[in-house]
């Protein structure tokens, strides 16, 4: 709670947080508009592969050309002002960046972006879920090994989730599900950039109104985003994943603490407890849930004495049925405009604002139609696959695919609709970065996991 006094603190004595921003889309111009405020954060360079798209972006967001304008890191650096750049590169070597932002989106460029900030002693926050699911817990291991941070974007959900996850351990209670809220049918898992809007309901004008990349809306509404976030709250926290992956059950703000539950209770929808969930805001006939948590998070916990569940009632905690079940939940989430928590732990306190502690929920390929030998999967929010999430275990069982190096993989067998799609069934060039990177993760997670059941098989049993 005294971030803002340890900033300032900061600033008197070194100057401003030195902050490297790659990627300038609309999470960036989110963080922007809140940095040309600020006295204690220095955006020293802003790097992206379309420097106007950059410059655009610092306009829209209230910063005045002249803050911009300096031509080199260096330059931003003696000046204070900002330097607009077409090389990340330049940023992540740069001996006088702190923190990198890594907010492409795109899980191969951003996989490169994150060891080679680490590998040079920066602090990173991991914007980029796509990646952070996919590489997230060797990258953890990375950093921490290099004495620097590795964390999570705090106002984007999955920082959020983990948040609440830790104040309700903190305090005690057990941790039965946490998750978000989404729009969510099971016939949108077959949703294209074709259908999107369709299911959006947004208008022609709107639509020309505004920059809507529709790959990057069908990721959100097909399952894929919340499979990645989920599995990144997964690995951050230690909850695990259904073996049934993500259910989507309706519920609105009052249903959470019944919901989810274990089915074993009535109105409960969980298979295992201690798990990650989403609360869909549509029933299943396609009405909307009044009051639902659409733009929100949660977290439902149990209490674990009968004087907390007297407590309960006698404060008025909305619970279950039982009395013992309660939930906490915020409703909306501010996404860039809420960064700046993230940069401030990271270089004063050295604390993540979420990160991997291991890998316990993966994000597998799944063909949204029947696929065929020699078609070429185009990734995240596309025609071909979506993701889904899957307990890690599984996904190493099944060599599946994960969903952040489907883009461009060319299959060499068909693959039946709604089946995961393996690393047997594609082409690869095994020479890129992320997929060493990630066959590293596989080849070390894999031998932890089998160590691990190796134990649990030759524990003594209770007495």
């Amino acid at each position: 709670m005294n971030l803002f006094t340890l900033m300032q603190k900061r600033t008197a004595e070194a100057g401003p947080i030195r902050v490297g921003v790659i990627g300038a889309g609309k999470f960036s111009s989110m963080f922007l508009t809140q940095a040309v405020g600020s006295d204690n954060i220095h955006v020293v360079g802003v790097a992206d592969i379309d420097v106007t798209k950059a410059t655009a972006a610092l306009a829209r967001t209230g910063w005045p050309a002249e803050r911009y304008a300096a031509v080199s890191l260096d330059e931003a650096l003696r000046t204070g002002g900002t330097a607009v750049i077409d090389s990340s590169d330049a940023l992540l070597t740069h001996p006088q960046v702190e923190v990198i932002l890594e907010i492409t989106g795109n899980p191969l460029v951003g996989t490169y972006h994150a060891v080679t900030a680490i590998d040079n002693g920066k602090h990173v926050i991991m914007v980029n879920v796509e990646a952070d699911c996919m590489v997230g817990p060797l990258l953890q291991r990375r950093a921490q090994a290099a004495g620097v941070i590795y964390a999570m974007a705090y106002g984007d959900q999955p920082a959020l989730i983990c948040e609440l996850v830790d104040w309700c351990r903190t305090v005690g209670f057990d941790v039965v599900a946490a998750g978000k809220g989404t729009k969510y049918l099971p016939e949108y898992n077959y949703s294209t950039p074709d259908t999107v809007w369709n299911y959006y309901g947004f208008t022609d004008e709107q639509l020309a109104s505004g920059d809507y990349n529709p790959k990057m809306f069908n990721s959100f509404l097909d399952g894929t985003k919340s499979a990645i976030e989920m599995a990144a709250v997964a690995n951050g926290t230690g909850l695990l994943p259904q073996d049934e992956g993500l259910l989507f059950p309706a519920a609105s703000k009052d249903d959470l603490p019944t919901v989810f539950r274990e089915n074993r209770f009535e109105g409960g929808s969980l298979t295992r407890r201690g798990t990650v969930e989403i609360a869909s805001s549509m029933y299943r006939d396609g009405t909307e849930v009044p009051d639902n948590l659409r733009w929100g998070v949660y977290v439902t916990f149990e209490a674990t004495t009968d004087y907390a569940v007297q407590c309960f009632a006698e404060y008025g905690v909305h619970t279950d049925a039982t009395g013992r079940y309660g939930s906490l939940y915020r409703p909306y989430h501010m996404i860039g405009l809420e960064l700046g928590v993230s940069i401030a732990a990271a270089v004063l306190r050295g604390e993540a604002t979420g990160s991997p502690t291991g890998f316990r929920g993966d994000v597998v390929t799944t063909a949204k139609k029947e696929l065929r030998a020699g078609d070429t999967l185009d990734g995240e929010g596309g025609y071909t696959v979506f993701g889904k999430l899957a307990p890690a275990h599984l996904s190493l069982e099944r060599n599946a695919l994960p969903l952040g190096l489907a883009h461009g993989a060319k299959l060499i067998r068909d693959v039946p609709k709604d089946r995961t799609v393996s690393w047997d069934d594609v082409e690869l060039d095994e020479s890129q970065f992320a997929v060493q990177i990630r066959r590293e993760l596989e080849a070390e997670f894999r031998a932890e996991h089998a160590a691990e059941a190796r134990s649990t098989q030759t524990a003594p049993a209770a007495v």
